[in-house]
């Protein structure tokens, strides 16, 4: 096992040539508040997927005490290909599509037939009214043949 990158007093360190100009240190800039210590690959390959071995050695200074800190880790990376839009994705962005124009469509008979029902239902209520007006008009009507005026 071999060391990929060294990091120490603000300054960082390719160690192994297949990472030259891959490897980017994004961990904390202060060595002090040393608080992330985390590194991109950049341009990932397919030869990048393994196990790595990351060890983060640092030492707390105090006024009268220093506390060293190891840890290690092991880190899987698994380089898969890169994400693209496969037939399920167009698939259901054409079904999302085709149920929204769908949703329209019904929502717009809908409308149709709710306007023809109310307007079918306002024709009848002003028949009704019409043939009641009528009705009271005939009635009227004939209270007054039965009633003789005297000359």
């Amino acid at each position: 096992m071999f060391q990929l990158y060294t990091y120490e007093n603000k300054r960082g360190e390719v160690l192994d040539p297949r990472f030259y100009e891959r490897l980017d240190w994004n961990g904390s800039k202060q060595t002090l508040d040393l608080q992330d210590g985390s590194i991109y690959i950049l341009n990932v390959t397919y030869n990048d997927t393994g196990t790595y071995v990351c060890t983060f050695e640092r030492t707390l200074m105090y006024s009268n005490y220093e506390f060293q800190i190891n840890t290690t880790k092991l880190i899987h990376l698994n380089v898969v290909p890169k994400l693209t839009r496969s037939m399920a994705s167009i698939l259901s962005e054409v079904m999302m599509y085709v149920s929204i124009i769908g949703l329209q469509f019904w929502l717009v008979v809908e409308m149709i037939y709710c306007y023809r029902k109310i307007s079918v239902a306002g024709e009848e209520a002003l028949r009704e009214s019409e043939a009641e007006y009528l009705a009271i008009a005939s009635e009227s009507k004939d209270n007054c043949a039965g009633v003789q005026v005297a000359e």
